[in-house]
């Protein structure tokens, strides 16, 4: 099975993103997503800077290198930009919104399907292969019973199965919306938010009154509190036929994240509990933990 390290789906500076990407480079992944995904506004790296850092990538990784596209367009401006990216002519894109489906489709160019697409089913997953759709990432609240089910489907409906990509490590990302929620909170205009997400570098802890973490915020994003990790669920992602796993970055210890599950793919026994949540994977509400969910 695959090792695939998702889109840096926080805001970090310049620096701190090449050192990151420079680190990741010697870890054994098999493959690595660039680009912004979650606001059009943090320009840390441009699209040029994206395919320069791919190029260095090239000399120092064996990893696939796939140019992620923003979640949500709301702007011509972005759509204009949308369109760049999936002009690139140099790495093959991942899809967050239907706006890139269409444009690659239009050029006949080959794509991953992001978990923010919302596929749930065969019907759709036929629809997004007729348009060049090479590799399905379900969306974070799949359960191992849906993604079971789409395939059996796929069969039926005599299509061949796309390669399934599982997010398997990260905040899971549940939601957007047209307002940001990092500028809100320190009472700032959308877009007058002086780049405030810069001092959040793994998102803003939502708490309830009990003081338990229920949600992460970032910009326009809202996450899950608890980092999802499916560690465990290691044999029955590959007894389903899973190609890939997707590890989302984090600031800090994203290194020990990747070694581990190196380690369990190369034949370690899968550790029995980790902390975090794996309630979507079990078909129970996400923010519940192994032993919550009695398996």
């Amino acid at each position: 099975m695959k090792l695939s390290l998702g889109p840096v789906l926080f805001y970090w500076e310049r620096r701190k993103l090449l050192d990151f990407y420079a680190e990741m480079a010697q870890l054994p992944l098999d493959i690595i997503y660039l680009g912004e995904t979650v606001c059009a506004k943090r320009r840390a790296l441009s699209l040029d800077d994206w395919l320069g850092l791919a190029r260095d990538l090239r000399e120092c990784s064996r990893a696939e290198l796939v140019l992620s596209g923003l979640t949500l367009v709301e702007a011509a401006s972005e759509l204009s930009s949308l369109r760049r990216l999936c002009d690139n002519g140099e790495l093959l894109v991942e899809a967050n919104d239907m706006g890139a489906v269409q444009f690659l489709h239009e050029r006949g160019r080959p794509f991953v399907a992001g978990p923010a697409l919302n596929l749930y089913n065969a019907h759709a997953l036929a629809e997004l292969q007729d348009c060049g759709m090479l590799r399905w990432v379900p969306p974070v609240e799949c359960s191992a019973r849906l993604l079971r089910d789409c395939l059996v489907q796929m069969d039926m409906l005599g299509r061949r199965r796309p390669a399934v990509e599982v997010f398997a490590y990260g905040h899971l990302p549940l939601a957007y919306s047209a307002r940001c929620f990092t500028a809100r909170a320190r009472n700032r205009a959308k877009d007058d938010c002086q780049f405030v997400c810069l001092e959040y570098p793994e998102g803003i802890p939502l708490l309830s009154q009990e003081g338990e973490r229920l949600f992460t915020l970032n910009g326009i994003q809202t996450m899950s509190g608890q980092v999802g990790n499916l560690l465990p669920e290691y044999p029955k992602l590959s007894g389903l036929g899973v190609e890939v796993l997707r590890l989302s970055p984090r600031a800090e210890g994203m290194a020990e994240v990747v070694r581990a599950f190196d380690e369990v793919r190369c034949g370690a026994l899968p550790p029995l509990a980790v902390d975090g949540c794996n309630g979507y994977w079990h078909g129970k509400p996400g923010m519940l933990r192994v032993e919550e969910v009695k398996l």
